[in-house]
């Protein structure tokens, strides 16, 4: 049944793998950030973030040097699991409460803020849109159809993507496409595309994603690699070209977003001695 869902056959074309591609160390973050989650940028000065599930409702402003220079309580909202951060071409932000790590939720959200960069107070005002997956029968299904959770969301055309983070047993490596309205409701979420970009657990899960400024780029990142698709049509991301980057790391990446055309910044969250860094990476 589910399966059958996805009418397109996977059709992925390797371009090249491009190894070791080290990633540019912009500047240590703050220990507010230590489980940064998700970044999103409005120019090339300052930057956004939220932290994943327990932390506070609040998105946090950062310059390059490593310093936050203005916090937003948000409010209406609450931090089950917040997971990604994607804007639309109207400068509003979306941010994903999305995480499902052991697939039982039955009330994922997604809240649309205006353009923080506008706010001149503490405090912002959310918009919720609500969401299911109409595939998912049960919660938690079994193990084996652990396909719920998802820490990747962007934006296309008046749409919100979500990109599914496998925790099936065992793995088999497909992460789902689904789309809803950027609009506020309760919607069904539809199934769109699949990827099956690989087969490792430790590097194949998606963490994030973002879309370019002219939507001809779509990255996904892992754990230490990142998945660069263009050459794609509509919503049919997985017949586009893929160009594998390994960025030569361990971290625990949980976020990318673009600051231009051609660069990219990650963020990872502290884990042991490492993380809690923002990075930069030239596509060229």
């Amino acid at each position: 049944m589910f399966y059958k869902i996805i009418t397109t056959i996977f059709l992925i074309s390797i371009v090249s793998c491009i190894n070791n591609k080290k990633l540019t160390v912009i500047t240590d973050l703050p220990k507010q950030l230590t489980e940064n989650s998700g970044i999103v940028s409005f120019n090339e000065n300052f930057v956004w973030f939220v932290e994943d599930g327990g932390n506070a409702d609040k998105i946090y402003q950062t310059n390059f040097k490593g310093k936050i220079t203005n916090t937003l309580e948000i409010k209406n909202a609450k931090n089950k699991d917040w997971e990604d951060l994607t804007k639309d071409n109207k400068g509003n932000v979306y941010i994903g409460d999305i995480g499902n790590n052991e697939n039982k939720r039955k009330d994922l959200v997604i809240y649309k803020i205006a353009n923080p960069e506008k706010e001149k107070g503490n405090k912002i005002e959310a918009e919720e849109i609500k969401f299911y997956y109409p595939e998912q029968k049960k919660f938690p299904p079994k193990k084996k159809h652990l396909f719920y959770d998802s820490e990747a969301l962007f934006y296309k055309d008046h749409y919100l993507y979500l990109v599914t983070k496998n925790r099936a047993h065992p793995f088999n490596g497909k992460a789902f496409v689904y789309k809803i309205p950027a609009t506020k409701g309760n919607h069904e979420a539809q199934l769109v595309d699949t990827f099956n970009i690989c087969q490792d657990w430790n590097t194949c899960q998606i963490t994030s994603a973002d879309i370019s400024p002219d939507s001809t780029q779509l990255v996904l990142l892992s754990y230490g690699k990142l998945f660069v698709v263009s050459d794609f049509t509509g919503d049919e991301f997985s017949k586009g070209k893929i160009k594998v980057i390994d960025l030569g790391t361990t971290n625990q990446l949980e976020s990318v977003c673009f600051l231009n055309k051609n660069t990219l910044l990650l963020s990872d969250e502290k884990k042991g001695p490492t993380g809690r860094n923002m990075y930069s990476i030239n596509l060229n």
